[in-house]
């Protein structure tokens, strides 16, 4: 991939982030890119996810924490508009 679409893609994610949460920096974004890529493989792969979620029982929880903690910002940053 060339660096400038990197680049481009990059600030996309952190917009999304902004927009999603009402705060961005590295760590939020990096959670959402983990959340957005497990819900998305969980829609089109559940055999895969739900083999993962047995293989992996504590990164099944660090995501469903992750997922948590994006949900609250989220609900907060509604209620703050």
């Amino acid at each position: 991939m060339e660096e400038e679409f990197q680049k481009q893609f990059g600030g996309l994610l952190a917009d999304y982030t902004q927009l999603l949460l009402g705060q961005q920096n590295t760590e939020l974004q990096k959670k959402v890119e983990f959340w957005m890529l497990y819900s998305y493989m969980a829609k089109s792969m559940p055999s895969l996810v739900k083999h993962w979620n047995k293989e992996f029982p504590d990164g099944k929880q660090e995501m469903m924490n992750i997922i948590a903690e994006i949900k609250k910002i989220n609900e907060k940053q509604k209620q703050n508009r």
